[in-house]
Parts: C-alpha cells; sequence; structure tokens
C-alpha cells in the first residue's frame, strides 16, 4: 500500500514517520485519526522541550519562589499520550518480511 500524504503541519522527521507507518501498516480509518493524533503529541513535546532548552525548567515568580515553567508539563502530557496513542495503534508487530500486503494491526484487546 503507498503511503499517505503525511498532515503538513507535522515537522519533517515525524511526517517521514507518519509516511514510513502508513507504508508498512495495512491501517483503517481510525487508525490514521490516532497516528495523527500521536503525531502531533511527538511534534508538541519535541517543542516544549525545546523551549525548555531556551529558557530552563523553572521561573522565579515575583516573590522569587522558582516554579516549574508551563512547557515541563506540556512535554510531560504530550510524551503520555504519545504512549498511549502507540499503544492503542498496537504497532509493535515485526516487519512483514515479504513484499505484498502489509499486516493488519492485531488488537491488543486479549
Amino acid at each position: 500500500m503507498p503511503a499517505l500524504k503525511p498532515p503538513q503541519h507535522l515537522r519533517p522527521p515525524t511526517r517521514a514517520w507518519f509516511a514510513k507507518v502508513t507504508t508498512d501498516f495495512d491501517l483503517e480509518q481510525h487508525h490514521i485519526r490516532l497516528l495523527t493524533l500521536a503525531a502531533e503529541c511527538w511534534d508538541r513535546a519535541q517543542q516544549a522541550r525545546e523551549a525548555l532548552a531556551d529558557h530552563g525548567l523553572t521561573f522565579n515568580d515575583r516573590f522569587g519562589s522558582p516554579h516549574a515553567r508551563p512547557e515541563v508539563a506540556v512535554e510531560r502530557d504530550s510524551r503520555t499520550a504519545f504512549a498511549r496513542l502507540l499503544r492503542e495503534l498496537d504497532l509493535d508487530v515485526a516487519p512483514p518480511a515479504q513484499a505484498g500486503r502489509p499486516p493488519s494491526l492485531r488488537s491488543n484487546r486479549r
């Protein structure tokens, strides 16, 4: 199956990952939506990480007390959402050994 065109708002490495996953797996429409959300979560976590690299982990309020920057929560929440979406997609199957139709996703509901 040819790769679906990744959403343009994703970062280039994330678009490449999206295209690879859609090529390697036979995804239903609802899986594509989950994959898109996972890719967006990954990009959001990377944005927060870059902001933290620029500004540090904490800031001092008007009283001089240190507080975690909001980006700490954004990164944490985005990572958690990404991991959960990947678990829901259940992409932990071996890649296809031979040419032909990509493997269907197996259910993680046992």
